[in-house]
């Protein structure tokens, strides 16, 4: 061996590895994300950026007033910068003022040290520019809705708190560990490449029917599509009519069934109501041709029809969240033209069904990517639920995307234990046909708002037809499920409504629990002049919403309550599993 060659610095390969890696982890997210809901061929980009030139050239005083802006603010940092490094002071930056909540940027090093300060400021100076850039531009609204949204993604990526060598924290911790954060980091990276996703819990401290999804009960019946699970009693006495949820196919369950103290499961137990849960099957690919007609049919309808049976009841309260609001609201509209539903009350959770304003999602979807998704999907084929995980994510970079890769991957770092990112997690595959004709006839052509432009189950459908009481809900900073969206449901439904918004976003505000308390929720609002107006009329309560809904669900169940049973199905749909039965446990 030549003693004057030097061995290779074992942290500076590690280093390299790990951006090499995290490069290739990038690039595959993107891909898939792109995959997913990336609908723009190239000449899209094109005329994009032909609208964008042409914008700029109509207003180019306005653009050139921004440009010297920008070199000024720049010039100005660099010359303060100066004279920090020979003073040990410089003048307060505007830019600062506009910083100070930026959690990228609130350890002290950011501030104290003078090359990380620099990074810092002109990054901020240089997502201001942009902003404003596209702020100022002459474009109609969707394709600013647009240019916003993807610049707002281009500028969260650069931000040098996402980069091993722009950050200090992460270099910090690389030398206070010998390199250990690194090494750490790496391998995070690695699971997670073969995850297909990033993670954003320990998913260790969590097992599904262990300590998340465990109050009592048993699966009763089952098909291809569903497992049906009747819940044990909590109290002596039960409401005579059952109550009957369908969660979103898209993910797991057991959102509605977390840990005991935020169980919404147990909460509508523990209150008197004898519960039933849909638990969607993970699909394979011998499903890979279902259809939203089969959801339907062979779902709602089939699980509403077994709790009938179950029960022996004339009348039940039926609740749908997100995807399953809307697969219960065609049920409804479609086979009550055929027969008479058993059906007490309607729940809708953060549930469109009118999608002419469906958020940041909607810079994902256009003609182009459902025509390629319908070539792609129509006879056939899976959507991975880690692709739409990855995609929702994706929706909201900075709270759900980089915060992970930092703490992950550059710093090495296992994520805190919470239950409600486990299931976040943990998603469902998709059936190919149901979720093209999904895209098309709910989130392009907006159909399920019109009456009769909608066939369902060979029936064409109007959700003016549906006139039971109902109870919508919606969460403020839903970014999913828009709540000025939701609100126009009240428009489209018939019968009594009853309209409520929380606190918080599309999970958070959901999944409210009703022991902690937390939060607050408005009602009553005036409802004839928008949701604008709504809201500024409604009055505001503190704590959950949970206890509103109980209480709306007791007006309408005025029948003397029942001795409780601790028997579970009957004769005919005998316990086949203990809960959570085996569906919700299969991955993707």
């Amino acid at each position: 061996m030549n003693n004057n060659q030097s061995a290779p610095d074992p942290h500076t390969e590690s280093v390299e590895k790990l951006v090499s890696a995290f490069t290739d982890a990038n690039h595959k997210m993107a891909e898939n994300v792109s995959n997913l809901f990336g609908g723009y061929k190239p000449e899209d980009y094109e005329t994009f950026l032909k609208k964008f030139n042409e914008a700029v050239v109509q207003d180019l005083p306005r653009w050139q007033e921004l440009q010297a802006r920008y070199y000024q603010n720049q010039l100005a940092l660099w010359i303060n910068m100066a004279e920090k490094a020979a003073t040990g002071q410089s003048k307060a930056n505007a830019i600062e003022i506009n910083a100070e909540k930026d959690k990228r940027f609130s350890s002290p090093p950011w501030r104290e040290n003078l090359l990380f300060d620099y990074y810092r400021q002109s990054y901020l100076l240089t997502a201001q520019w942009l902003t404003e850039v596209v702020s100022s531009l002459n474009l109609d609204d969707k394709s600013k809705d647009k240019l916003n949204f993807f610049t707002q993604q281009f500028v969260d990526a650069l931000s040098p708190s996402n980069y091993p060598a722009t950050n200090p924290e992460v270099l910090m911790k690389a030398i206070e560990t010998g390199g250990e954060s690194l090494r750490k980091g790496f391998e995070n990276l690695l699971q997670d490449i073969e995850k297909g996703r990033i993670s954003m819990t320990d998913e260790s401290v969590f097992e599904v029917g262990k300590n998340i999804a465990t109050t009592p009960g048993a699966v009763v019946f089952q098909n291809d599509i569903f497992q049906l699970i009747q819940y044990l009693p909590q109290s002596e006495q039960v409401f005579n009519k059952p109550l009957l949820l369908i969660p979103p196919c898209i993910n797991k369950f057991y959102i509605m069934d977390l840990g005991v103290d935020n169980s919404f499961v147990r909460f509508a137990v523990e209150q008197g109501h004898t519960v039933f849960m849909v638990s969607w099957k993970n699909v394979t690919e011998e499903q890979d041709q279902l259809r939203w007609d089969d959801y339907v049919e062979h779902g709602v309808i089939r699980a509403i029809k077994s709790v009938q049976s179950i029960s022996q009841c004339e009348k039940m309260d039926v609740l749908g969240f997100c995807v399953g609001g809307a697969l219960l609201a065609t049920a409804v509209a479609a086979f009550q033209k055929k027969e008479t539903l058993p059906i007490a009350t309607l729940t809708f959770l953060t549930t469109l069904l009118d999608y002419s304003d469906v958020g940041d999602i909607g810079m994902y979807i256009n003609r182009n990517f459902v025509e390629r998704r319908e070539q792609q999907l129509s006879a056939g084929g899976l959507v991975s639920g880690k692709e739409l995980a990855m995609a929702f994510s994706s929706l909201r970079p900075n709270d759900l995307v980089w915060p992970y890769v930092v703490n992950n991957y550059l710093k090495g770092e296992t994520p805190p234990a919470f239950d409600l990112l486990f299931w976040n997690s943990d998603g469902t595959n998709l059936p190919g046909p149901m979720f093209a004709w999904y895209l098309r006839h709910f989130y392009l052509e907006n159909q399920l708002r019109t009456p009769n432009a909608l066939t369902v189950c060979g029936e064409q459908i109007d959700l003016g037809s549906i006139n039971y009481p109902t109870y919508i809900f919606a969460a403020k900073e839903d970014h999913i499920v828009p709540w000025h969206t939701a609100f126009r449901s009240l428009q489209l439904l018939g019968g009594q409504k009853e309209f409520v918004l929380g606190a918080s976003g599309h999970i958070a505000g959901t999944i409210n629990s009703a022991k902690k308390n937390k939060r607050n929720y408005w009602v009553d609002g005036e409802r004839s002049m928008g949701s604008h107006h709504w809201f500024e009329t409604a009055v505001e309560h503190k704590g959950s919403w949970w206890w509103h809904w109980i209480d709306w669900l007791k007006q309408h169940n005025q029948e003397p309550m029942v001795l409780a049973s601790s028997v579970l199905g009957n004769e005919e749909f005998k316990e086949l599993e203990a809960a959570p039965g085996h569906y919700v446990r299969e991955k993707c």
